[in-house]
């Protein structure tokens, strides 16, 4: 869980004079005309938004993509089972679903539209394959809204969060593929997780932290793998190096399944790498 952060006074780490070029360079490369990208990223914990390097990179990705119509949100704080439908009024509560950290990150807000049309859609598209529920109560976590303050700061798109009804990456990539078609119709699809999460084997939590061997090695083999769009091998992820120390628990690589799912093209692009914390930051999109 985030709530395992030690983030009382963080350091900022540098931003190199190429960042947003560099990102916005990837991320163009990776969009096929007339279909919304969809995208898996490191959601960070509300720090985040006090970190300059990776606020300029995940401004950077959203602005080079094309404008979506609405998101969909697959995060990792939200399991739930049956697949459950969040919240679709205008400005739907947040979820502060953390705790230790300085009050100012209890007062973020993000009043996006909701998305009633998109939640039928959903329903739609996975009937007869997943049943579905709604908890009309349900508001974002901060898994979606901490990176949509940064990437979508005006909250003038319609959001929607579902959640994960299983960790079993062959049933979310059927759920992915399920939802692809959205895409068509400028939604962006986000699976928001973390590539490693080994908060219980962090010892040193400032920002520019040099990562551990086993975040490194599950990095690297990971990288491997999109670049091979070798999805059996990701799936299989267990037993790829580090995988014990980087996912102690699987939640903040699960989402990735569902971009995955999604996608309908070639390998993924990776517009943001990196280390956050000593955590892979590695985010990419798919066509």
């Amino acid at each position: 869980m985030d709530d395992e952060l030690k983030l009382a006074v963080p350091e900022q780490e540098p931003v190199p004079p190429d960042a947003a070029t560099h990102v916005t360079r990837l991320a163009a490369a990776g969009v096929s005309p007339d279909r919304m990208p969809a995208m898996y990223l490191g959601h960070g914990a509300p720090p985040l938004v006090d970190d300059p390097l990776w606020t300029t990179e995940l401004t950077a990705w959203s602005r080079a993509l094309p404008r979506p119509t609405a998101i969909l949100v697959v995060s990792a704080h939200w399991e739930s089972a049956p697949l459950t439908i969040g919240a679709t009024q205008d400005a739907a509560p947040l979820v502060y679903d953390f705790y230790g950290f300085p009050e100012r990150y209890y007062q973020a807000t993000y009043p996006a539209p909701g998305a009633p049309d998109l939640a039928e859609k959903v329903r739609s598209l996975l009937s007869g394959t997943e049943p579905v529920v709604q908890a009309p109560d349900r508001g974002m976590d901060h898994g979606a809204y901490v990176p949509l303050t940064v990437m979508y700061p005006g909250a003038d798109i319609p959001v929607l969060q579902i959640s994960m009804p299983t960790l079993d990456p062959d049933r979310l990539l059927q759920i992915g593929a399920a939802l692809r078609p959205l895409r068509d119709e400028g939604v962006l699809i986000m699976g928001s997780g973390f590539l490693t999460h080994g908060l219980p084997f962090l010892r040193d939590f400032r920002f520019d932290a040099p990562p551990p061997a086993w975040s490194t090695e599950f990095d690297q083999w990971a990288a491997e793998a999109l670049d091979r769009g070798d999805v059996d091998a990701l799936a299989d992820f267990r037993q790829a190096p580090g995988a014990r120390y980087a996912h102690p628990t699987t939640e903040h690589f699960a989402p990735l399944f569902v971009t995955l799912g999604a996608a309908d093209g070639p390998a993924p692009v990776t517009p943001i790498t990196g280390y956050w914390i000593g955590l892979a930051k590695r985010s990419f999109q798919v066509a």
